[in-house]
C-alpha cells in the first residue's frame, strides 16, 4: 500500500465533497468510527454549539457547506456526524491533530517546510488532492479521510501557500469552525486577503497558519476566538502546536509534552552556529530529527503521547515569484511527489 495517494477531482462543490468522501470512506468506517476521538466527539451531536456553527457556515460559506454535504454522502454518514468531525478542534482541545513547521526567509528565497502530524490510524490512507471546483479556485492539498481540505498543507492556483499547525485552545466557542476558515482561504488570491478573511469572521477554535504568496513575505498567523496575530518571518522561525506569539501565548491553551519539547528542540536547532547570519538551515533534516526517544520532531512511534504520527512532509520553496515544492513520506528520503505550482512534475 502506498504511503500517500494522489487524487484528481473536479466538478461542483457537492461533487468535490462526494469524491473526497468516497476516497476516505473505507478508512473512516474501518478506523475512525471505532476511535476514541470519534466516540468522545459524538456527545456534541444535537448540541446547541454544533447547530450554531452549522448555521454560521451555511450563512457565510454556503459552497463549503455543499462540500460537507457531499462529503457526508460519499462517506455514507449523516451530515451532522460529518460536520461534527470537521469541527473536532473547535469542540475538543485534544483532537488528534498536530504538525511542525520550519520557516526561512533568505531573499529572494522564501521556504516553508512542514510535517503533517495526525491520527496514526490514517497512515497510508491520506491523499494529495488536486481539486478543480467549478467557478472557484483550483488547489492542491493534503487531505485526511473524512475531512474537507485546507487545514493541513496546500497551495492554490494563485500560488498562495498555507500550512497549518494545531493549537489546543481552551477558549473555543461557537463561530466559524477553524477547518472551514482554512478551506475558505484556499479560494483567496493573496496573503493579505486570507488574513482579512480571518479577521472579518467570528472564529471558533484556534490555529497557527504559515502563509506566503509570490509577492509577499512569509506571515506567521495565530488566531483564536479573541484575535488574529500576524508576524512577519524576517529570517528563521519554528512552530509546533501551541501559541507562541507575544499577544497569544497567555490565552488558555493546552501545551502537550510533545508540542513543548518539539518547540524547544526546533529553536535550539535553528540557533546552532552557521557560517554567516543569512545562511540557510536544512529544514528537511530538522523535520526528520528523531534524536529524542519520547518527543522526537519526526513522529512515527507507536506510543506517541498525543496519539499523533507524521503522515507526510511538504517543502514549499519560492525563488522570487516561482513556486516549486515536494511532498515526502520521510523528509530524509526522496520525495513522493513534486510540483511546480499546481502542476505535478
Amino acid at each position: 500500500m502506498p504511503s500517500l495517494h494522489y487524487l484528481q477531482i473536479s466538478g461542483s462543490h457537492h461533487d468535490i465533497g462526494v469524491q473526497l468522501g468516497k476516497f476516505g470512506a473505507q478508512a473512516v468506517h474501518q478506523h475512525l468510527l471505532h476511535s476514541d476521538a470519534w466516540l468522545h466527539l459524538r456527545k456534541w451531536l444535537g448540541s446547541p454549539e454544533l447547530r450554531s456553527m452549522q448555521e454560521q457556515v451555511q450563512t457565510h460559506f454556503p459552497t463549503i457547506w455543499q462540500e460537507i454535504e457531499g462529503l457526508a454522502e460519499g462517506l455514507q454518514l449523516s451530515v451532522e456526524e460529518t460536520f461534527m468531525w470537521n469541527c473536532r478542534g473547535d469542540l475538543w482541545a485534544m483532537a488528534p491533530d498536530g504538525c511542525t513547521t520550519v520557516l526561512q526567509a533568505t531573499p529572494p528565497q522564501r521556504r516553508i517546510t512542514h510535517n503533517e502530524d495526525g491520527d496514526p490510524g490514517f497512515y497510508g490512507h491520506c491523499a494529495v488532492v488536486h481539486a478543480s471546483p467549478n467557478d472557484d479556485t483550483a488547489f492542491v492539498s493534503f487531505a485526511y479521510p473524512g475531512s474537507i481540505p485546507g487545514h493541513t498543507f496546500a497551495t492554490n492556483a494563485h500560488q498562495l501557500v498555507m500550512t497549518v499547525n494545531n493549537i489546543r485552545s481552551l477558549d473555543a466557542k461557537p463561530g466559524i469552525p477553524r477547518m472551514v476558515l482554512c478551506r475558505a482561504i484556499l479560494s483567496q488570491p493573496t496573503v493579505a486577503l486570507a488574513i482579512r478573511l480571518l479577521k472579518t469572521h467570528q472564529r471558533a477554535g484556534a490555529f497557527h497558519l504559515n502563509l506566503c504568496d509570490p509577492y509577499s513575505a512569509i506571515k506567521s498567523v495565530e488566531f483564536n476566538r479573541a484575535e488574529v496575530s500576524v508576524e512577519t518571518i524576517e529570517h528563521l522561525g519554528f512552530h509546533a502546536n501551541h501559541a507562541i506569539h507575544a499577544t497569544q501565548r497567555n490565552y488558555p491553551q493546552i501545551i502537550t509534552g510533545s508540542s513543548g519539547y518539539r518547540q524547544l528542540q526546533g529553536e535550539e536547532l535553528l540557533a546552532e552556529p552557521r557560517t554567516h547570519a543569512a545562511s540557510t538551515v536544512d529544514a528537511l533534516a530538522i523535520l526528520g530529527n528523531r534524536n529524542h526517544d519520547t518527543y522526537p520532531i519526526y513522529r512515527r512511534q507507536a506510543n506517541d503521547g498525543d496519539n499523533e504520527n507524521t503522515m507526510a512532509t511538504a517543502d514549499f520553496v519560492f525563488e522570487g515569484p516561482n513556486l516549486n515544492w515536494s511532498v515526502y513520506d520521510d523528509p530524509t528520503l526522496a520525495p513522493v511527489f513534486s510540483f511546480t505550482g499546481l502542476q505535478r512534475r
